[in-house]
This record gives structure tokens, C-alpha cells and sequence, in this order.
């Protein structure tokens, strides 16, 4: 059984079937183009802070997004996906494990959790906004 997805990539509409996953690989169409896709297994969603990362590339153009606060731990998207709760608010102290927010993601629920102890210096998305892989969410400093 396909599931549908239509979302918007720098203001270009796409609508998406994925079929069941079967050793590895998926049928994805895409506005009507169907292609052979070959999935990564991954065990779990574990979205860690930046130890010693080069910086990441700056956000397209099209997509404004706000300033990282400096020397905080970014928490990013692990996936695309629609945000369906944030569960804390900017000030807020936070240890290590705790539930930051929900991703919905192909039909599933996904707990982003922190990776670090600290205080939540910036939060980047709000509830229905749509996010692509690698999308800043959180900042922990």
C-alpha cells in the first residue's frame, strides 16, 4: 500500500507515493515520474549536537530561517517531515533525553530528543511546519 505526501520545496508543489520498503529498496512517484529508490536501514532517530562539525551550509535563500545562537548545540531535522508539537520553550532547562518535540514523518511520530544538558536558547520551528532533512530545530546552549 503507497503513502501519499504533497509538500513544497522553495515554493514548488510535489505530490509523492512511497510504496512499502522491501529489502531496501521503494517505488517513489513523483508528480507522476516513478523511481526506483534504494533505502539506508537505520535501528533509530538519534539527532546528537555538533561536537566538532565543520559548520553547516547556510539555509537556501528561499527558505528564511533565523541565526543559530553562538556556541549552542543545533538540534536538526533528522528527516523530512511535518513538526506536530514542540514541547518546550526558549529558556527552559533541559538534561539530556529529554523530548524537545514531535516529527511526524511518513505517518510516524517521531521524539526528537536533546543530546546534551543546557538551556534551550532558540527554537526555529513551530507546530505544522514542514522541514526538511537537516532543518535546524532547536538550539541548546
Amino acid at each position: 500500500m503507497a503513502k501519499e505526501f504533497k509538500f513544497k520545496i522553495n515554493g514548488t508543489e510535489y505530490t509523492t507515493a512511497v510504496q512499502e520498503i522491501e529489502g531496501g529498496i521503494t517505488e517513489v512517484t513523483v508528480n507522476g515520474k516513478k523511481y526506483q529508490v534504494e533505502m539506508e536501514k537505520k535501528a533509530a532517530v538519534k539527532v546528537a549536537a555538533p561536537a566538532a562539525k565543520p559548520a553547516a551550509a547556510p539555509a537556501p535563500a528561499a527558505k528564511p530561517a533565523a541565526a543559530p545562537a553562538a556556541g549552542g548545540a543545533q538540534v536538526k531535522s533528522p528527516l523530512p517531515g511535518s513538526i506536530i508539537k514542540v514541547l518546550v520553550s526558549e529558556g527552559q532547562a533541559v538534561k539530556k533525553g529529554d523530548i524537545l518535540l514531535q516529527l511526524e514523518s511518513m505517518k510516524m511520530a517521531n521524539d526528537i530528543a536533546a543530546e546534551c544538558d543546557g538551556t534551550v536558547k532558540q527554537i526555529a520551528v513551530t507546530a505544522g511546519q514542514n522541514v526538511m532533512q537537516d532543518d535546524l530545530l532547536v538550539v541548546i546552549g
